[in-house]
């Protein structure tokens, strides 16, 4: 993906794809992390490209794995900066690999879990080709009081998180939630009891039926 490289694969029907969907891991994690979700989601979404970039930072916290940006300073002013400091090389790697599918930058799909759910949200809701949609797993909404001014699009979100996580809390998605719908974004949410930081088989299927909506909705790129 341009400067952020990572496994993929599919599309599962052989075809050419028709939608690329672009899995962005959490920290410390790498893009190994996700890709593995493809095989599932593509029996939903067959002519799909899935790609699961690795972030370009290496992580702080820890010999392997890499993050989007540091949590060292948790601080809201940090990161947001992290945020917008990680955004453009993920603009740049849809473009890229949109123009090398042959397909317009409104037939991505951005799904990330954790810090991943954070850079999909930060950077999709800022795009002004709308993505087909913006899937958000145990994530937060970075920039918040910046969104009514820099929003370039109102593209589907799904928001899933675990009742009990103790990593990043379900407040944080319903937060994000609420903030959403204020600025005109339709958002489907799922909050699984009892389930800490992951996903569980309800939010795979969740997962796979909102991007099976959001292709069927896609039209034939020209």
């Amino acid at each position: 993906m341009a400067a952020l490289e990572g496994p993929r694969w599919g599309p599962r029907s052989g075809h050419a794809p028709r939608v690329i969907v672009v899995l962005l891991h959490g920290y410390g994690a790498d893009g190994n992390d996700l890709i593995d979700l493809a095989p599932h989601w593509a029996q939903a979404v067959p002519d799909a490209l899935f790609i699961s970039p690795h972030a370009p930072l290496p992580c702080e916290g820890g010999p392997y794995g890499r993050q989007w940006f540091s949590l060292q300073d948790r601080s809201p002013a940090m990161l947001l900066a992290g945020a917008q400091a990680a955004r453009p090389l993920l603009d740049e790697a849809i473009a890229a690999e949109c123009a090398a599918a042959g397909l317009p930058e409104t037939h991505v799909a951005l799904m990330g879990f954790s810090q991943g759910a954070m850079m999909a949200l930060f950077t999709g809701l800022r795009r002004p080709a709308a993505p087909a949609a913006i899937l958000a797993y145990c994530g937060r909404l970075i920039g918040e009081e910046l969104l009514p001014a820099e929003i370039a699009s109102r593209p589907p979100v799904l928001i899933v998180h675990g009742e009990v996580d103790e990593v990043v809390p379900a407040e944080a998605s319903r937060a994000a939630e609420a903030a959403l719908r204020q600025a005109g974004v339709p958002v489907e949410s799922l909050y699984a009891p009892g389930l800490a930081h992951g996903i569980d088989d309800a939010g795979l299927s969740a997962g796979a039926l909102f991007l099976q909506r959001a292709a069927e909705g896609l039209s034939p790129p020209a």
